[in-house]
């Protein structure tokens, strides 16, 4: 098992006592508001995710051989879930966060509780994250 699985397997087993939707919406929303915010100096244009209906700000790349992930949203739901993919990326190996496949969204069952926007926008973020790792 990789870290970026052992890091889902956790969000995994957090959300798993969590039975309706509203506690674990409410869960991701609690991760957003723990995560330090982007400075706004890096609230920059080059900084924003094509393809989510909100604001969102990633800050990534390679740091002495380690990715490095940050981000920020004008949304608290969208932060929150952007705190999670953070919390996956952030300090894995270059190599490994190149590989990394995000399972945990579709194993909580944010897949199909996210309005399609949403959804998209989840999407938009991974797909930013595996770039930015080259």
């Amino acid at each position: 098992m990789t870290e970026a699985d052992r890091r889902q397997q956790a969000i995994v087993d957090e959300f798993a006592f969590l039975d309706d939707w509203m506690l674990r919406f409410q869960q991701v929303i609690e991760h957003g508001e723990a995560m330090a915010p982007l400075p706004e100096a890096l609230k920059t244009d080059d900084r924003l995710v094509r393809g989510c209906q909100s604001r969102v700000w990633l800050d990534a790349g390679a740091e002495a051989g380690a990715f490095r992930a940050r981000a920020d949203s004008d949304s608290q739901l969208v932060r929150g879930l952007a705190s999670l993919l953070v919390r996956v990326y952030d300090g894995l190996p270059v190599e490994e966060a190149r590989a990394a496949e995000v399972w945990f969204p579709r194993e909580i069952g944010l897949a199909e509780h996210l309005s399609p926007n949403r959804a998209n926008g989840l999407d938009a973020m991974q797909r930013a994250l595996r770039a930015a790792a080259g």
